[in-house]
C-alpha cells in the first residue's frame, strides 16, 4: 500500500520542564512575545502545563511548559530550537528577561543562523532563523 499522506517533520510534540511556572511562563512569553495558555489538568493535580500558541495545519511541532513532580529542568540531552524571523532578535531578550545568551547569532551557512540560550529554569533552547 502506498502512502498518499503529506510529509510531516518528525517532531510532533515538545516539552519543557520547569521548577518555576509562572517565571518560566513570563520569560517565554517576553522573548516571543507570543501568550501561552494554561492547560487544565484534571487527573493529576501536581502537574501544570502552559502551551505555546499552536495552528493544527501549520508546519513545526506543538509543545507546552511543563511543572511536574517526576521530571525537572535541566541542560544535557534534548535541544530544541524554535523557529524565529531573526534569531539575534529573540536572543536580544533573553537577558533581560533572566535568561543567558550562551552563543549569539551565529551562521551555520546555507542552513541560516542559531542562537544558543537557557531559560529562567536551567534548560538551553535554540533559536533558528534564516536570515
Amino acid at each position: 500500500m502506498e502512502n498518499t499522506s503529506r510529509p510531516s517533520n518528525p517532531v510532533g510534540w515538545f516539552e519543557i520542564y520547569v521548577d518555576d511556572m509562572t517565571r518560566a511562563k513570563t520569560f517565554y512569553q517576553a522573548v516571543f512575545e507570543r501568550p501561552l495558555e494554561n492547560i487544565p489538568i484534571e487527573h493529576d493535580k501536581e502537574l501544570h502545563m502552559c502551551m505555546f500558541p499552536m495552528e493544527a495545519e501549520a508546519t513545526g511541532a506543538a509543545g507546552a511548559l511543563v511543572k511536574s513532580p517526576h521530571l525537572g529542568p535541566g541542560t544535557g540531552g534534548t535541544l530544541i530550537y524554535f523557529t524565529c524571523a531573526d534569531c539575534a532578535v529573540q536572543a536580544s531578550r533573553v537577558a533581560d528577561n533572566g535568561g543567558t545568551v550562551f552563543e549569539k547569532k551565529k551562521s551555520i551557512g546555507q542552513y541560516g543562523f542559531i542562537a544558543i540560550v537557557r531559560d529562567t529554569e536551567g534548560n538551553t533552547i535554540g533559536l533558528h532563523s534564516m536570515q
